[in-house]
This record gives structure tokens, sequence and C-alpha cells, in this order.
């Protein structure tokens, strides 16, 4: 049975949303690794033999990831998210299957995607709501890891510059190399990510300060990392953030020990959502930062056992189909503007 402090959060917590929907309009976006999101046919220039899906499995793949992106931002608006940024998704194919699946077709999802240098075949999207927003232009930036010694092609950062319901923005939708190899030996890619990131944020900002960039991916990195917490130089507290900087809000959020991901039961939060500072000044007083969240809902989860709690990943350990949603847990943030 629910203590009285409990009862009580949960009251002011619907308070607040029913007076943020009535006195402000409301948008959500999101980000979401989908884990291995391929389709069943083999690309014989990529490495995809093994994530290749059966058809079944496929199917299911389908309807588990589009019954995810239903849900994401709707317990403040009714339309769900306007844009979910999406990572490991391997080509249009899946994303043209995504888009008309029963939970998704009503909202005439449409999206930004470029084929990847990745080995693997995986790369970065971004599903939008063309109600909400309108593209104007997108591109790939390249992340040039294959200079680096030993390394090889990984991901590009996808640039989408589009008109959110009237107010003009930026989306870096990013998915920085891995750690695989250790921490120390990858994390010159990661830094060459950020750096790549950072110059574009840099350049949109001295032709505008007043210009809104969103920045969101899975960064591979913790929120105090060097890329986001040095490179990016993305600020915790609302206060320090200045017109040119960056807010994260996951910094708090990760230091309080919450995450996205686990590896070996540690939970780590290397998926997040960052916006410029012109989403905290807002002097055109249009979207303005609200909240953010770990859309971590019991569904997405193990109910039981040894990974009781941790995200329901659709493949075992030993790369079978486990008809799970993605070993990530999807982010949110809210943007908000007066009626």
């Amino acid at each position: 049975m629910l203590n009285k402090a409990v009862l009580s959060g949960l009251f002011i917590l619907l308070f607040i949303n029913a007076k943020a929907q009535k006195e402000y309009k409301v948008v959500a976006i999101g980000f979401y690794n989908c884990e291995n999101f391929f389709d069943t046919i083999h690309d014989p220039n990529k490495k995809d033999l093994e994530t290749t899906p059966t058809g079944k499995d496929y199917l299911e793949k389908q309807h588990n990831i589009a019954t995810v992106i239903e849900q994401l931002g709707t317990d403040l608006t009714p339309d769900g998210a306007a844009m979910v940024g999406l990572a490991e998704v391997e080509n249009d194919n899946v994303l043209k299957d995504l888009i008309a699946q029963p939970e998704l077709k009503k909202r005439h999802y449409k999206y930004e995607w470029f084929y990847t240098p990745d080995e693997r075949g995986i790369s970065t999207a971004l599903l939008y709501n063309p109600k909400y927003l309108k593209v104007l232009k997108s591109e790939p930036l390249h992340v040039a890891t294959e200079t680096l010694p030993g390394k090889r092609p990984t991901r590009d950062i996808l640039h989408v510059c589009g008109v959110l319901a009237g107010d003009t923005v930026h989306i870096l939708v990013n998915h920085w190399p891995s750690k695989s190899g250790g921490e120390a030996a990858s994390a010159p890619g990661r830094k060459l990510a950020a750096t790549v990131a950072k110059r574009v944020v840099d350049s949109l900002m001295s032709r505008d300060p007043d210009i809104k960039i969103i920045i969101m991916g899975d960064f591979n990195d913790n929120p105090t990392s060097e890329g986001i917490a040095d490179i990016l130089n993305a600020k915790a507290d609302i206060k320090d953030v200045e017109l040119n900087g960056i807010y994260n809000p996951w910094i708090k959020m990760y230091k309080k020990g919450l995450g996205t991901e686990n590896y070996q039961h540690e939970w780590n939060l290397i998926d997040q959502i960052m916006v410029s500072g012109s989403f905290i000044t807002n002097n055109n007083k249009r979207w303005k930062y609200y909240n953010a969240e770990i859309f971590n809902k019991s569904f997405l989860t193990y109910q039981f056992g040894y990974n009781k709690g941790l995200p329901h990943r659709s493949y075992t350990a030993a790369h079978l189909w486990d008809n799970g949603y993605s070993d990530h847990f999807p982010v949110l943030m809210y943007l908000v503007e007066k009626k």
C-alpha cells in the first residue's frame, strides 16, 4: 500500500504536469539506441551476418521498437515524441517498416538517414512528426576515426536543421565509438567525435548566438567524461549555462546512480540529450527547456532473476533472440512554450 509521502509526491507530479499542459505547449524529444535493429537481408559490404535476424524475429523487433516509441512523451503530450533520434539502425528499409507499424502509422512519422561508413552497418537516424518539425536540410558529419592508429570507420553524426513548431533548431544525432578494446585505447575515437560535434556547435553559434541546438545520442561515455564535460563543456547547473554554452541535465542523474545501460551490474548513463544555452535564456520567447527523464518503464525490464530491473535485451549473450526491446533505456526531454 502506498504511504502518504509517496501519494503526496505523485499528487505534486500530476499537478505540475497538468499545470504545464494548461499554461504551456509541450514538445517531447526522445533518443533511443535500438540495439542491432537490422533487416533480414545480408549486406555483403558489411559485417552483419551475426545480427541479421530471421523473418519472425524481425517482425517482433519492429513491433517492440514501435511499442516503445509510441509511448515516449505521452505523459505530457498526447501526440507523443515530436522527434526521436535513433542509433543502431541498419538502413532506410528498417525505418520504412518501422513507421508503417500500426502503433506509429497514425502519426505519419518521417525520417532522416544516411548510409554509414561503420563496418557493421549501424547508423543514426532522426524520426520526426511533420506536424511539429519541418526539415530544411540534413547532412552526415564524418568522424574520421580511420585516420587514428589501428582504428576502424565509425558512425557519422547526423545533422538536421528544421523548424520545430515555429522555432528554428539544429539537431545533432550522435553514436560515438564504443569502448571495445578498453577505455584508454578507445578514448581517442570518442574525443574525435566530440571535437566534430563541438566544431559544428561553435560554427553555428558564431553566426547566431541565439541559435537553438539539440545534441543527442549514445555517447558511449558518461556525462562526466572528457568528451562531454571538457570538449563540449556541458554544464550540470542551469545557472552556470551561458548563451553560448551547453546544458546537460543528465550529469546530476548520473551522480545519483541512475543509468540507461548496465554493464556487469553497473549503471552507465551514456544516452543523453543536451541543449544549447539558448534553450535556457530563451531570448526569442519560443521553446524553452523544461525537464528530462529516463524512460525506464517496467515493461522494458527483465522481471525476474539475476537481471531483474535491467533493460530487456533483444538478444541473449549467446546472440539468441529473446523478444526484448533493447539493452538501453530511451531518454526524453521536454520543451515548453507559453500559450
